[in-house]
């Protein structure tokens, strides 16, 4: 068995996070101003067994959205508690370890928020994508969701779009996971989570100043005229493997540039991209692998250099779709 193989074989690596938090949060949708409607968290030991679990309800105090994916009517979560009741709960299962999510950044972003719309901070520090670790183990799944991760390891899932159960699932699929990444010698994708320091739910202030995960303050708007200071990137550590072929997967260490509004917040794009393992490049050049813009035909200055380069251009939505499979690359020396 693996674990037999590690305890025997392989001492456990010195560098590896002490606990983890897998969380997993359902929300009135995707935007910036959506809320949680239930959460849950598994805390695991620095071997990836669980030491206990942990579920709660939240009153996100509008609709719930999705009701037909969470199953959380109005009515169930009328009597349930506010976000800002279960913070203290919810810190004393994060804190001190690393928070687990599958697409970890969309979790982390949703529950940064609420933080900040209790006046409180997340004491999490770090965080690991588990889509970025299968891909780190080249593990050969068919795509990169949560249930195609859970049938690699042979875990049934019971409860799909609960949070408890997504959570369970997660945690189940995160321990070999770990283990073999232990046995390989692999260095886990951490990426550090800074918290909002400040929000405002005001229509007409409705702008977010926070530290972003890259150490360097930022604001962001998110209504008419909205701007954003740009973002210090940390190197990405993949070679550039050329252009983005068309019917292909995108190959990590892509360089990919953004251009015009976007239906998905920028900063969380960007994101998702930066933990998929792409460069983001502020401009084009020739060098540029991709284009995204929902406006190929405006005369923006990087549309024109895309078109003279002869540089790919995809919609927003091709780009969320390639996201979701991106092919490993290959890392630059020294990383």
């Amino acid at each position: 068995m693996l674990d037999d193989r590690i305890t025997a074989a392989t001492t456990w690596p010195t560098a590896y996070p002490q606990g983890y938090a897998v969380v997993d949060v359902e929300t009135t949708g995707l935007a910036r101003d959506d809320r949680i409607v239930s959460a849950a968290v598994y805390r695991l030991d620095a071997r990836g067994e669980v030491e206990d679990h942990w579920y709660t309800l939240v009153n996100p105090e509008r609709d719930p959205g999705p009701v037909w994916i969470h199953g959380l009517t109005t009515d169930l979560l009328e009597g349930a508690p506010l976000f800002a009741d279960i913070a203290e709960e919810f810190s004393e299962r994060l804190d001190g370890r690393v928070l687990v999510a599958h697409n970890a950044i969309f979790d982390w972003s949703m529950i940064a928020r609420e933080y900040a719309r209790a006046r409180r901070t997340a004491p999490t520090r770090q965080r690991l994508c588990t889509i970025a670790l299968a891909k780190e183990l080249r593990l050969p799944l068919p795509n990169h969701k949560l249930e195609s991760l859970a049938a690699h390891f042979g875990v049934v899932q019971q409860r799909a779009h609960h949070a408890l159960d997504d959570a369970r699932v997660l945690a189940e699929a995160f321990r070999p996971s770990l283990r073999t990444a232990a046995r390989d010698g692999v260095r886990l994708p951490l990426l550090e989570c800074l918290p909002l320091t400040e929000w405002s739910d005001s229509p007409a202030a409705p702008r977010v100043g926070y530290q972003s995960s890259y150490g360097q303050s930022s604001h962001s708007s998110y209504g008419p005229g909205s701007w954003r200071q740009s973002r210090k990137r940390p190197a990405c550590p993949y070679a550039n493997p050329g252009r983005y072929e068309t019917d292909k997967p995108l190959r990590q260490g892509m360089r990919v540039a953004f251009s015009g509004d976007t239906s998905i917040d920028r900063e969380l794009l960007e994101d998702r991209a930066i933990e998929a393992g792409l460069h983001i490049a502020t401009s084009v050049s020739r060098l540029t692998s991709l284009l995204v813009t929902n406006d190929p035909d405006s005369a923006t200055s990087k549309t024109v250099k895309a078109k003279s380069f002869g540089t790919p251009i995809v919609d927003e939505a091709g780009f969320t779709q390639l996201l979701r499979d991106v092919a490993p690359g290959e890392r630059t020396s020294g990383r």
